[in-house]
């Protein structure tokens, strides 16, 4: 199972609760349940429906987040990217390593698969 998880960064690499208006995203590929690779990416400026596709594009096939607004969401769905959100604020690979272990509740999940 290979899966690309995007979480919205701050300088820090901490969880950024402003998904839209995040600084970095934290792009952490995945085979089975291990971290394979990690990068930090700058996201091309905030409008609406933008990020979603741009993180689709670039292969993500989960995104783990604080918040997101609803066409947000229904873009990624509609990319077949699964959503979840009301992640707790923690490093973006402490987060992926406990989505991965299923040891994280997160407040909703949107997946259509």
């Amino acid at each position: 199972m290979r899966k690309k998880i995007a979480v919205p960064v701050d300088e820090s690499g901490i969880l950024d609760g402003h998904f839209g208006h995040c600084k970095y995203f934290a792009l952490l590929d995945v085979e089975k349940t291990t971290i394979v690779n990690e990068e930090r990416v700058t996201p091309p400026p905030h409008e609406p429906g933008v990020l979603p596709k741009w993180l689709a594009e670039n292969g993500v096939t989960d995104v783990l987040a604080g918040g997101m607004g609803h066409k947000a969401i229904q873009i990624f769905t509609y990319n077949n990217v699964n959503v979840f959100v009301g992640a707790p604020q923690l490093s973006a690979s402490e987060l992926a390593q406990g989505f991965l272990n299923d040891t994280i509740e997160f407040s909703a999940n949107y997946c259509d698969h």
